[in-house]
């Protein structure tokens, strides 16, 4: 019987050399796994807790990988399950350095904020696509294939508090330290748009000072900049930044936008930046559900060290549904009124008077087929009238068509209500339905038409 314990450095060392693995990707998933049993043909691995959060992409992109090696070892089929690393199991790392000065000034330079992390960034549906993404991105640069799997630009979009800059700072986070080699800056929109307009002040001196600012941006590897929205309108940081951002793409740098929407949805972009950011991946972010405000706010606390009565958590859980800000700052409340009096337990009824400026009780929001109409005239800079209008231009159809289907699906309304409201018969409307639906299938320009329109209506 073959010893899967003492085969298993052997049998990691054949998954790199089978299918090819970079010694990056070798170094940072698989050298850290380790064997931990055997049993009712399961082979399980465990995973050091420092990849907790990103033990699904380890499970998903490696797991076949193990299952054919050691199948072949074995002669016999066998299943992997991947198990993240237990508390009692650390002692043995605890002897692990600490993280150097050097690695600390990488930071510095990278701009980079330590805390923000991919291990503790909380997954969940409304962002999990994003945190991906980025996990690819980074990946994706530390095996030197910045421009792989269409991922570059990479362009986040979102609410403000949701978790973007968190991500942004993650992907950095991860470079530095597995492939502090490269050259990682990330910048706020605010912090570029001062530096252009310092470099443009600098009177006699300017080509020198802007020679400084474009040799600081445009010989690095990967650019992160966060809430872009910001610099539309400034016409000397909008100049700089196109040509900053040809100069890296072309260089096959690595690019990651942030906003606070879709290109498509800011009208006032220049067209030449709406087409640049939609070479690559857009992604978006939402607001958490609340399973996963549950996971930020028992998160948030863990990492505190201030234990906090679980309903307490609930209550701000069910009431605070906007951003990962709010929540922690309902928290921070919390804190500071137990702080003020320490004699009074914090109860969820003093929790609930402490955040009476903060929560209120929320009221039912009625979408209507007029909230739909304005947001739909709006998108396409019509006016309502022509929506409903008996007109035919070709500008009108899909407006129109979008307003059915919208109608269809977030309200109540009947085919014969629509009907009513654009003085058509039925069969018109169930045809721009159906029309719409079908095409979204297909045409991810059109669905992302509508999905941009849905969330203005949402919100």
């Amino acid at each position: 019987m073959i010893n899967l314990e003492k085969e298993f450095d052997s049998i990691k060392n054949t998954v790199k050399k089978e299918f090819e693995l970079t010694d990056i990707a070798y170094n940072i998933w698989i050298a850290p796994l380790k064997y931990v049993s055997f049993e009712n043909n399961v082979v399980t691995i465990m995973v050091p807790d420092e990849h907790s959060q990103i033990l699904d992409h380890i499970s998903k992109k490696y797991k076949v990988y193990f299952q054919s090696v050691i199948s072949e070892l074995l002669d016999n089929i066998v299943n992997i399950n991947f198990v993240v690393q237990q508390e009692e199991t650390k002692e043995e790392n605890q002897s692990m350095p600490v993280q150097s000065q050097r690695d600390d000034d990488y930071f510095k330079a990278a701009n980079l904020n330590k805390k923000y992390s991919f291990e503790n960034f909380v997954v969940g549906s409304n962002n999990d696509m994003a945190q991906r993404a980025c996990l690819a991105v980074a990946d994706c640069v530390c095996n030197g294939n910045s421009n792989d799997e269409g991922i570059n630009p990479l362009f986040i979009y979102g609410g403000s508090g949701l978790g973007k800059t968190h991500l942004m700072n993650s992907i950095g986070h991860y470079i530095v330290k597995n492939k502090p080699n490269k050259k990682v800056l990330y910048v706020s929109s605010e912090e570029f748009t001062n530096e252009v307009i310092e470099s443009i002040r600098g009177g006699n001196s300017t080509v020198s000072h802007m020679t400084k600012l474009r040799e600081k941006y445009r010989n690095i590897d990967v650019l992160l900049i966060d809430d872009i929205q910001f610099i539309i309108g400034k016409n000397s940081t909008q100049e700089e930044f196109f040509h900053t951002f040809n100069t890296l793409y072309e260089a096959g740098k690595t690019i990651v936008i942030s906003s606070d929407k879709h290109p498509k949805e800011m009208v006032t972009l220049d067209e030449r930046f709406r087409s640049r950011f939609q070479m690559g991946l857009i992604t978006d972010i939402q607001p958490p559900v609340y399973e996963t405000r549950m996971a930020i706010l028992q998160k948030y606390v863990e990492n505190l060290g201030r234990p906090i009565n679980n309903d307490i958590l609930m209550y701000i859980a069910e009431n605070i549904k906007s951003n990962v800000r709010e929540l922690e700052g309902a928290v921070n409340k919390v804190i500071a009124i137990g702080r003020l009096n320490p004699s009074t337990e914090m109860t969820l009824e003093t929790a609930k008077d402490a955040l009476k400026d903060t929560i209120f009780p929320d009221s039912n929001t009625i979408i209507t087929p007029g909230n739909i109409l304005d947001a739909v005239a709006e998108y396409f800079h019509i006016k309502t009238e022509d929506i409903i209008s008996k007109k035919r231009s070709q500008d009108l159809v899909l407006p129109r068509h979008i307003f059915m289907y919208l109608c269809r699906e977030m309200t109540d309304t009947t085919l014969k209500g629509i009907a009513i409201i654009l003085e058509r018969d039925h069969s018109t409307v169930k045809h721009g339905v159906d029309k719409i639906g079908d095409e979204m299938r297909t045409n991810q320009e059109l669905k992302d038409t509508v999905e941009i329109i849905r969330k203005k209506i949402s919100k």
